[in-house]
């Protein structure tokens, strides 16, 4: 319970910290902190809880890392199905804490998309299905290469944190205007079930496209990983 709580309350910051940003500061008039801004929140989101939770769960704040872990025979299958409701429980809740504070301002007339992942016309940058599909599956592949990197045995002691979130802040560098960036399936549901209806429905592609990238990426680093 210790290990599902952690799960909890640390996906639960990412979405309020990442996604948070997104909607309360990105483009604040004037003095927003726009993609750049909303990258690294993301980033930090994933540092600061993984030196917090780190050792209590391993800090997988994701269904499709865990999945990926799982895959790579770093966790146990056991364990699977009980982290990923957790995860998305705190997205949820993160969800709904910022719904609450959004809900606050003077002119609310709704969610509206809330942070959400999306495609066609509901991508920053325009872009279609067949693009979102391809960069969460690239992009989540290699987060995971870089989680089960880091945290190899062989790798420098201590950094693992940092490398991650310095990964996640660039996934999001580059992917922000394609899908407002996912790699994270409990990120994407837990705004899209308080946001406008278009995005529950395209919420599948956010979470089968980062659990084919995890598998891919659990994949590639079990051979270039393989200890002689």
């Amino acid at each position: 319970m210790k290990k599902l709580g952690a799960e909890f309350f640390g996906t639960l910051w990412l979405v309020l910290g990442g996604c948070g940003s997104a909607l309360l500061a990105g483009a604040f008039p004037e003095l927003g902190i726009g993609f750049a801004g909303v990258s690294l929140a993301f980033g930090l989101t994933v540092l600061t809880m993984a030196y917090a939770i780190g050792h209590i769960s391993g800090c997988h704040l994701n269904p499709a890392v865990s999945i990926g872990l799982w895959a790579a025979g770093r966790f146990p299958a056991k364990d699977l199905l009980p982290y990923i409701v957790a995860q998305v429980l705190g997205a949820i809740a993160a969800g709904g804490i910022l719904y609450l504070i959004i809900s606050g301002k003077a002119d609310f007339t709704g969610a509206g998309n809330f942070a959400s992942n999306g495609y066609g016309e509901h991508s920053v940058g325009g872009f279609s299905l067949q693009a979102a599909v391809i960069t969460e599956v690239v992009m989540t592949a290699f987060f995971l290469i870089v989680i089960l990197g880091a945290t190899d045995k062989r790798a420098p002691a201590g950094f693992a944190p940092i490398a991650i979130g310095l990964c996640l802040t660039l996934i999001h560098l580059i992917t922000i205007p394609v899908d407002q960036t996912s790699v994270n399936p409990a990120r994407s549901t837990g705004v899209a079930v308080y946001a406008d209806p278009w995005a529950v429905q395209q919420l599948w592609v956010f979470w089968a496209a980062p659990i084919v990238g995890a598998l891919l990426g659990a994949t590639i680093y079990k051979f270039i990983g393989k200890e002689d």
